[in-house]
This record gives C-alpha cells, sequence and structure tokens, in this order.
C-alpha cells in the first residue's frame, strides 16, 4: 500500500471481513460513518472490523517533503457466525508493539492477535522481522495455520534442506500448513540486513466470496450486501447522507 500525495481511499463500504493496517512510513487519517476518527503513524498498527457493515474513510497525510506514506494491509476472513457484528477499530500504536532482540543479528516486532478479547476475532501473527548478514531465525508457526513471508528489504533464505529458497525484495514466501517452524537466515557475505513480515493465521475453512469490498460466504450474501449498501439498510443505516470530512479532498 504506496499512497502518494493526493491519492487515497475516500469514502466507501465494507461488510463480512476485518482489516489489519500496519504503516510503514507517514501517516494516514480515518474515519467513519459511526463518529469514530484518527490517525495511525509509522510502526502502528490499526485493526478495522466491518461487521455487518461500515463506511469510512482512508486518507494520507500530506508529508512537507511530498513522499509517499508506505504501508500493508491484510484482509482478514471472518468467521461466518461473526458476519453480522458490530463494526469496530482498535489502534496499536508502536510502542505498545512487543520488541525483542534474539540475538545481536536478529530483531523481532510482533502484532500478533490471538483472541476476541484482544483485536482481532481471527487469531492472526505479524512479526516485522529484520536480520543481519550472518544471522538465522527459527520461528515456531502454529501447524495448520497458514503463513507467508512478504520481504521488505534485502534478501533472505527460508526453508532448510533441498527446500531452501531464496526470497528477495517486494517478493513474497508462501508455507504450507502442515509445517511448524518457519527457518530464515541471511548469508555472512550479504551486503545489506534483511527486513519482512512474516503473517500466519487461522484457518477458518469456508466457503469465501469477495466482491470489491464485501467479503462473504455466498454469492447471495453479497447481492444482500449490494442491496443494503445501495438503499441503507441491515447496518448500512448511517451511510445515508454521510459523507467523511477527510475525504473531501478527493472530491474535484
Amino acid at each position: 500500500m504506496l499512497i502518494k500525495p493526493g491519492a487515497g481511499f475516500p469514502d466507501h463500504p465494507h461488510r463480512g471481513q476485518e482489516t489489519i493496517t500496519y504503516l510503514l512510513t507517514g501517516a494516514v487519517d480515518h474515519e467513519d460513518f459511526a463518529g469514530n476518527a484518527g490517525t495511525i503513524e509509522a510502526g502502528d498498527l490499526q485493526f478495522m472490523t466491518a461487521g455487518r457493515g461500515i463506511m469510512h474513510a482512508e486518507m494520507p497525510r500530506q508529508n512537507p517533503d511530498g513522499s509517499a506514506n508506505v504501508g500493508l494491509q491484510l484482509w482478514v476472513d471472518l468467521p461466518t457466525d461473526l458476519k453480522k457484528c458490530e463494526p469496530r477499530y482498535r489502534d496499536l500504536r508502536a510502542k505498545e508493539i512487543p520488541q525483542v532482540d534474539i540475538n545481536d543479528k536478529v530483531h523481532v516486532k510482533s502484532g500478533g492477535v490471538d483472541s476476541v478479547k484482544d483485536l482481532a476475532y481471527t487469531p492472526v501473527w505479524i512479526l516485522d522481522v529484520e536480520i543481519k548478514p550472518g544471522g538465522k531465525l527459527a520461528q515456531p508457526v502454529p501447524v495448520g495455520w497458514n503463513a507467508f513471508s512478504y520481504q521488505l528489504e534485502g534478501s533472505a533464505i527460508f526453508g532448510s534442506g533441498d527446500a531452501r529458497r531464496t526470497v528477495q525484495q517486494y517478493h513474497n514466501c508462501v508455507f504450507e500448513a502442515e509445517g511448524d517452524v518457519v527457518n530464515i537466515e541471511v548469508p555472512e557475505n550479504a551486503t545489506e540486513n534483511a527486513r519482512f513480515v512474516l503473517i500466519a493465521g487461522q484457518i477458518l475453512n469456508q466457503k469465501v466470496v469477495q466482491y470489491g469490498p464485501f467479503v462473504l460466504n455466498t454469492p447471495e450474501e453479497v447481492r444482500q450486501a449490494l442491496f443494503d449498501y445501495q438503499f441503507q439498510t441491515n447496518g448500512f443505516e448511517r451511510a445515508k447522507d454521510w459523507a467523511s470530512e477527510i475525504g473531501k479532498s478527493m472530491v474535484h
């Protein structure tokens, strides 16, 4: 997610999923039809539950040097029995995210959430990992979870034995759900540090039908979402005549 000056995501709806936004540089404002508003900055995490329906805007702050705001946004499916829950926001500030130096070559920031009482309804781990040349990490992951990595900076070697693969910057690596550990290393002769996010989440084992901003279980539910949004019913009542303040910068 690279948001340049003058760009952004003005007023739009969601239903049926959660989004997790991890901002790497800059700042992004958000505002929704329930009166929630705020800003996340570099290093912050934001968890947004769309549930039965939300309409919001996400717009970048204008940086003095004209640079873009850069972040990652993960869409997480909601369990079927929670698709109609009330929408909500929770922010986790950079200073609240646990950090640990595994050794002098491996640094990990952990934005994982494991239960409803925390930040997200579906258990998800987000690890921001930096490894210096010569560093190694063996990261346990729950068996049966989906897991993948995305390379932010440098390159790293993932896997062990014949399955070892080098992953370059801006590429991802998807892991087998049967595994219980991810092995990563950066060669001693590497010319730069490697930084990547390792993301893992519980598999819900349910059908997913995604259409634009809606993530549901059947085509009929998608059609119902379109109808409800168009006619401001069943969770979208507050969308009637609502317009965000921050989204107005995109109106010409």
